[in-house]
């Protein structure tokens, strides 16, 4: 695997193509991508709530979440708001398309996200057939040709090409997994905050900083209160948002204690504490011992 690329906040990605956030013209755009577009691994983090839905040929991996989906020729993914993944290519990458829009692009047509492909319990990677792509292909086409007309409703003609595409990937895969059902808010905000803590780690390298610590940064990305967060955290796992994310800390302080020679110093930087003397009460408050002694524990 080679050394992991971070994509910049507020940016979308197209495997390892930097997109500038203002692309959009309007709330919508579509994007062809070109062959060999060759990179190691792509964190693209969408703080502005973006929808995507992109066509991939080549051997592929993403990993979200703590899942790991694999494709060896060719695929669709559907790219919820505030989804976080990271993109592996392994073998070489052919031509593909990427379209862009806000939820806000579907206000008074549909709840786009009333869909299951943009539901977090539903995995967003979609396996397809060379005919199947063909097919999206010539979607994302028509969308090119659409949104350069000075046609007055080319955004109507827009909205029914990407539902064309949500329903002829729901046709392709009527699984159960798929069927739309009603969802709990709970644990639908539950899974939403575990993708994005989860979607920050692996941290890699010195240089690569936690970016949401606080419940209310969390609350923020996930456009809820955070005490509706909280409660709904409460609920679904028995913990606080805090407790959760602090767990989740001590745990990568604990990876990178074990498995880096980076000081104590590094590591509080990388985990968001400015003040190392901070991280060291904050990580001896939860495992009862120092980085440093829980380190020297490592060696005997």
């Amino acid at each position: 695997m080679n050394n992991s690329v971070l994509a910049p906040l507020n940016r979308v990605t197209y495997g390892d193509k930097w997109i500038p956030e203002n692309i959009l013209q309007g709330d919508f755009q579509v994007i062809p991508v070109a062959e060999n577009n060759q990179a190691s691994i792509c964190r693209p983090y969408n703080r502005k709530g973006l929808l995507k839905i992109s066509i991939h040929h080549g051997h592929n991996r993403i990993y979200y979440a703590d899942k790991v989906l694999e494709f060896k020729n060719y695929a669709i993914l559907f790219s919820r708001p505030n989804m976080v993944y990271r993109f592996e290519h392994i073998g070489p990458q052919f031509a593909g398309y990427l379209c862009v829009f806000t939820q806000e692009f579907f206000t008074r047509f549909v709840n786009i996200l009333d869909y299951p492909l943009f539901n977090p319990e539903v995995s967003p990677l979609m396996e397809i057939t060379k005919e199947q792509m063909e097919s999206f292909t010539k979607i994302f086409q028509q969308m090119e040709q659409e949104i350069s007309l000075d046609f007055s409703y080319k955004y109507d003609v827009l909205r029914t090409l990407i539902l064309q595409l949500i329903l002829d990937a729901l046709k392709q895969k009527p699984t159960p997994d798929l069927q739309i059902r009603e969802s709990n808010s709970a644990l639908r905000i539950t899974n939403y905050f575990k993708e994005l803590l989860e979607g920050q780690f692996p941290i890699l390298s010195a240089s690569h900083k936690m970016v949401l610590r606080h419940p209310v940064e969390f609350a923020e990305a996930l456009s809820v209160h955070v005490n509706h967060l909280n409660r709904s955290l409460k609920q679904v796992e028995g913990k606080t948002t805090s407790q959760l994310i602090a767990d989740r800390i001590v745990k990568e302080a604990k990876i990178l204690l074990q498995d880096t020679e980076w000081n104590v110093v590094e590591i509080a930087w990388c985990l968001g504490f400015e003040d190392p003397t901070h991280f060291i009460k904050f990580f001896k408050k939860n495992s009862s011992l120092t980085p440093s002694a829980f380190r020297r524990t490592l060696v005997i």
